[in-house]
């Protein structure tokens, strides 16, 4: 079985990832919280210490069940405006050890650090230096996965966490992940791990040794070819600096609680809004929105529909939201809505937009740019429709740039 390492020697790539962000900042912060469970959330866990993973906790959960897991834990408001600041300084740290750095949120990112042997030390080195210095600067728990690809590094950082380093050494790359369980590789969620369990494929060296074509027959032509070159570490993607999203999207989770129809529409509009104006912050249109839904048994659904012309209008979004959204009510009322989100996808510069005719007078450009600007000076909420006021949509998660 060949490894494909690219035409590294060495293991080059770091994957960092801070442990349990949103909760260690908290502790951080809070002398008083160290060495205690702490939830990060408002009637959903956002975030959990590892005192409280220890004891079952997991993300995203509702607070109700997390209290019954781990009753003496400590729950906090999320504070987005600092882990915001926090995740800057990391970030300075990781650009000021290598110029190659790829963002992936806010609390991970890999590093090329390949070339760098002769100015600051080898890889195992700098890993070692850039943990410190988030440790001193930051105050923060950071773990680094070593190898020479991507896909590797980033399951190395899992292995290795908490707090850890691990390096995947060159010709070590099947020994250490054939054993590992096969939810570990990128694509393995809760039903493809299912299936690949009734075939009994339970580690990443099974699906190795059943083979591409039955792993196909297994998981579909794409995900098997996907799945079974990852199972003999073959990742030839590079670091990339300046990638651009995507897509974009948000989500609120609504718990187990019954909510009325008209507030599960108002959070889809308060997320119109909200990602209407970072499209625009961003010099961007977009083609497609798709609509995801998370039930009452934990299922999931997705809905979606491209515009015939890309477009950065609220009104336009709002209205294929809003489309979107009738098209489901028959599910949410059958099966119970527990988190809905939206995302912009097919997304391109918005200077590549094409004009048409006839060039009718339309306002709604300055509109938005007028409410972007007034919001942008004043808050969020200063300016917001009737069906918003009074409602609390919860504060903006901190994420990387559009």
């Amino acid at each position: 079985m060949r490894i494909d390492g690219g035409t590294r020697r060495e293991a080059s790539i770091l994957h960092a990832d801070l442990d349990s962000f949103y909760a260690s900042v908290e502790q951080r912060d809070d002398p008083a919280l160290r060495g205690r469970p702490v939830l990060v959330g408002n009637g959903v866990v956002l975030a959990a210490s590892y005192e409280a993973k220890a004891r079952g906790v997991r993300t995203p959960m509702p607070g109700r069940e997390a209290r019954a897991l781990c009753p003496d834990a400590v729950e906090v408001r999320p504070r987005f405006e600092a882990y915001m600041e926090a995740s800057r300084s990391v970030f300075e740290i990781f650009r000021d050890t290598t110029p190659l750095v790829e963002g992936i949120s806010v609390d991970e990112a890999f590093l090329d650090v390949a070339g760098l042997r002769r100015l600051v030390g080898d890889p195992v080195a700098i890993a070692e230096m850039l943990r410190s210095r988030v440790r001193t600067e930051v105050g923060l728990p950071i773990t680094v996965g070593l190898a020479r690809t991507k896909f590797l590094a980033k399951v190395a950082s899992a292995v290795g966490k908490p707090d850890g380093l691990l390096e995947v050494k060159p010709g070590t790359e099947l020994a250490f992940l054939h054993p590992l369980p096969v939810r570990r590789l990128w694509g393995v969620g809760p039903v493809t791990e299912a299936k690949l369990a009734d075939a009994g494929v339970t580690t990443v060296g099974d699906m190795a040794r059943l083979g591409q074509k039955a792993l196909c027959q297994i998981v579909g032509p794409g995900a098997g070819r996907h799945l079974f070159a990852l199972s003999l570490a073959q990742d030839p993607r590079r670091v990339q600096t300046g990638k651009r999203r995507s897509s974009i999207g948000s989500q609120r989770a609504l718990g187990r609680r019954p909510r009325p129809e008209a507030e599960i529409e108002a959070s889809i509009i308060a997320i119109v809004d909200r990602l209407g104006k970072r499209l625009r912050g961003a010099d961007r249109v977009c083609r497609t929105i798709v609509l995801r839904l998370r039930f009452d048994d934990y299922s999931r659904a997705t809905r979606s529909r491209t515009l015939p012309e890309a477009t950065d209008r609220t009104q336009v979004l709002m209205g294929c939201a809003r489309a979107l959204f009738d098209d489901a009510l028959p599910l949410i009322r059958e099966r119970g809505c527990t988190l809905i989100g939206l995302s912009l996808a097919n997304l391109d510069d918005s200077d590549s937009l094409q004009m048409t005719l006839p060039f009718d007078d339309d306002h709604q450009p300055e509109l938005d740019a007028t409410m972007d600007e007034l919001r942008n000076r004043f808050g969020r909420d200063s300016v917001t429709r009737a069906v918003l006021v009074g409602r609390d949509h919860g504060a903006d998660a901190p994420m990387l740039p559009d």
